[in-house]
């Protein structure tokens, strides 16, 4: 069956963005992306790599992880703001939005129904792996269905800021496995956790 994977960059006390949500890549950005990063992103994950950016790269690889990506309607915006419609055309691309009467571009699909229940749904049919890009609101509501954690952990801390499941997250410890990891030069690390199951009641 296919994973929901929350693959996502957080700093070292566990934000993903400033607290005005704004992208912390952009011009006014304060995020690091020095070349080895770059460098593992192009070989290891070019899917998740926006259009525009892998037009620049020069990246055509198709990538094995993903064919579809999740996002919520804040993170959407950020694209819409420097007229980006469809920042992922290469995937199948559904925003999730109760506010949103119509999609700006015809190849992102607005999705206005539960995320869980949409996910258990894309779960029941064949492909790759299902990539929540964000924001924090949006894992949050998808937390229980979160199967795997990719973890680009920057060497960096903000003090504060939106959270890796955002504000509204419900208080629901989980155990996870480390399953990969990946450590660069420049201090970040990929870090990959599988979600450990629940082990049966004894006697149930």
């Amino acid at each position: 069956m296919r994973k929901l994977v929350y693959y996502i960059a957080v700093t070292l006390d566990g934000f993903i963005a400033a607290p005005d949500g704004a992208d912390p890549t952009g011009p006014d950005g304060f995020w690091p992306i020095p070349d080895d990063y770059l460098r593992h992103l192009v070989t290891e994950y070019p899917e998740t790599l926006p259009g525009p950016a892998r037009q620049a790269l020069g990246v055509t690889a198709a990538g094995e992880r993903f064919d579809t990506v999740l996002e919520g309607r804040h993170s959407y915006e950020i694209g819409l703001k420097v007229g980006v419609t469809d920042a992922y055309p290469h995937l199948r691309h559904l925003v999730f939005s109760r506010t949103l009467a119509q999609s700006p571009n015809p190849a992102v699909e607005v999705v206005s129904r539960d995320p869980v229940a949409t996910v258990r749904e894309l779960k029941r049919h064949d492909g790759r792996d299902i990539w929540v890009i964000g924001g924090g609101a949006l894992a949050g509501a998808l937390y229980s269905e979160i199967d795997r954690l990719i973890v680009k952990l920057a060497p960096l801390t903000t003090g504060a800021g939106i959270p890796l499941f955002g504000h509204g997250a419900a208080f629901a410890p989980r155990t996870w496995r480390l399953t990969d990891h990946t450590v660069l030069d420049s201090g970040a690390i990929f870090l990959t956790y599988d979600r450990v199951e629940a082990e049966p009641a004894e006697g149930s």
